[in-house]
């Protein structure tokens, strides 16, 4: 009965040995320098985005109406032309029954479905050029 005794005894001094805040020999602790840790490592705290950040990324890319605009000092009725209309709203080619027609395009975007090139190159025309004129920046 005391060698249980004295077993028990051992085994929980062990453990409160073990769960002490000394790190173990041979690892050196990171220098958190007051940054919280997650295990050995630091946490890691994400900054939301200010509206400077958005506005900037906003400037930087000219929108799809100005872009097709651009797209009119190509040619007329050439295949480099089309390719820049393609390039602002690749195409996706619906899969229509045989005989049954398309519904009129909506918006540019709904040009990107018509199939023929020519289709879709005068689907194209007929929005830029049904498109006010944007009033100039002030």
């Amino acid at each position: 009965m005391r060698m249980i005794t004295l077993l028990g005894a051992l085994l929980v001094s062990s453990a409160a040995l073990a769960q002490s805040n000394a790190p173990a020999q041979g690892t050196a602790p990171a220098a958190t320098n007051g940054t919280p840790m997650v295990g050995d490592q630091p946490l890691v705290q994400i900054k939301p985005k200010g509206h400077k950040a958005a506005k900037h990324t906003a400037a930087a890319k000219p929108s799809a109406a100005d872009q097709m605009k651009a797209c009119l000092e190509i040619e007329d009725a050439t295949k480099e032309r089309l390719d820049c209309f393609d390039a602002v709203y690749p195409p996706k080619p619906k899969a229509t029954k045989a005989g049954a027609k398309m519904k009129p395009a909506k918006t540019a975007a709904d040009c990107r479905l018509l199939k023929e090139e020519d289709e879709r190159l005068a689907c194209y025309n007929g929005f830029i050029d049904k498109a006010p004129a944007a009033a100039p920046k002030t």
